[in-house]
């Protein structure tokens, strides 16, 4: 019985080892159809391909695909002896390398019969602008006109069909807020960044008359200036035009003139050549408390009046140095800025009244607004007074 149980092992150890050299070597022979692929042993999951113009969750892609063939890139060349393009540059992004006569910058389409926006000082002073739209065309623009006083400027390309941005709100900006900016930073092509708003509001820069600034952290460098800052549905919230840097490059503090801003310049500037704001003729500063206390006033919040133009119609309403302005047509002023933008909204050859503390006194004074002069410079505007 031993001796059966003994032969009976050795057979099935052998069975057992020819059927796997049979398995390895020659499948097919344990029942397998001729050329049939071998067993896997091992099974790799592999990612679906996402279908055509899908993008990751969490993607900017939609977003950027919407807004980019809406930016252009804007190449200019000054005229001979003027002032170029590298210097709008330095006031705006520092001191970055390069100069000459020729000058990048970036547009954005507003309009499919061919108007774009984009910041004065991309064109200042430009002899020559050429236009290259996403799709690789180049086409010559016109200049329809220009507000230093923004530092904004409408263009126009006899090119039909275009692309144009929609219109966005940027008075519903939070900080907090996801934007891209989209550009042609240093002639490298289109591209695009992101970041959050920093800050809205902003004034004070000294780099145009009136500023109400978008501030943002996403990355714009020279090049970028007149190119679109939009929200993460593609829509337009602001013309990206200067940044705050040492060396030239983004450093995390950018600037956007805010989208309502640029619809009314625009709107002006193509149905009637300019902008039209009021004008009183005053020179104002902020008021601080020791300057109130230095000038014994009881008022601790408004504008004071520093100077103000002979026979203009701040002065012929009354309007003395000293005064502290607190209201314009109702409406509260606090700084230079408001004060300025109030005084800008007024319409010309109507009467506004002018809420004053003078010492002691509060009085209400009734000017007749007047229009403002055109700026020569968008930083040399200031002279000409509010």
């Amino acid at each position: 019985m031993r001796r059966l149980w003994l032969i009976f092992s050795q057979a099935v150890t052998v069975a057992l080892a020819a059927v796997f050299v049979l398995a390895t070597l020659k499948p097919q022979w344990l029942g397998g159809r001729p050329g049939s692929a071998p067993v896997q042993f091992s099974i790799i999951q592999a990612a679906p391909l996402p279908l055509d113009g899908a993008s990751s969750p969490g993607s900017y892609a939609p977003a950027a695909r919407r807004a980019s063939p809406s930016v252009v890139s804007v190449m200019t060349s000054a005229a001979e002896g003027s002032a170029s393009a590298s210097d709008a540059l330095r006031r705006h992004f520092g001191d970055p390398d390069g100069g000459g006569s020729a000058g990048t910058g970036s547009a954005v389409i507003v309009s499919p019969d061919g108007y774009l926006l984009t910041n004065n000082h991309v064109i200042d002073n430009a002899e020559q602008i050429e236009i290259g739209l996403a799709d690789g065309r180049r086409v010559a623009a016109k200049v329809v006109g220009t507000d230093p006083d923004s530092d904004l400027a409408v263009l126009k390309v006899d090119l039909g069909g275009l692309p144009a941005i929609t219109f966005g709100d940027a008075d519903a900006l939070q900080v907090g807020d996801i934007v891209l900016a989209i550009g042609n930073p240093f002639n490298v092509g289109q591209t695009v960044t992101s970041g959050i708003v920093s800050a809205v509001g902003r004034s004070g820069l000294g780099l145009n008359t009136f500023e109400n600034f978008i501030q943002t952290d996403a990355a714009i460098n020279p090049g970028n200036s007149g190119g679109a800052l939009v929200d993460i549905n593609g829509q337009l919230l602001g013309i990206n035009t200067a940044i705050y840097s040492r060396s030239g490059g983004s450093m995390g503090i950018g600037f956007a003139i805010p989208v309502a801003t640029a619809r009314q310049v625009m709107e002006g500037l193509i149905t009637e050549g300019v902008v039209t704001r009021g004008w009183i003729g005053v020179q104002p500063s902020d008021l601080t408390r020791d300057m109130a206390e230095s000038f014994g006033l009881e008022v601790e919040r408004g504008v004071l009046i520093t100077g103000v133009l002979q026979d203009g119609p701040a002065s012929a309403a009354g309007v003395q140095p000293g005064d502290v302005v607190v209201k314009v047509a109702g409406t509260p002023v606090m700084n230079t800025a408001q004060l300025l933008d109030a005084v800008a909204g007024l319409k010309p050859q109507t009467q506004a009244v002018l809420s004053v503390h003078r010492g002691r006194q509060q009085l209400e004074l009734t000017v007749r607004v007047a229009q403002r002069p055109k700026a020569r410079t968008a930083r040399g505007s200031s002279g000409s007074g509010r």
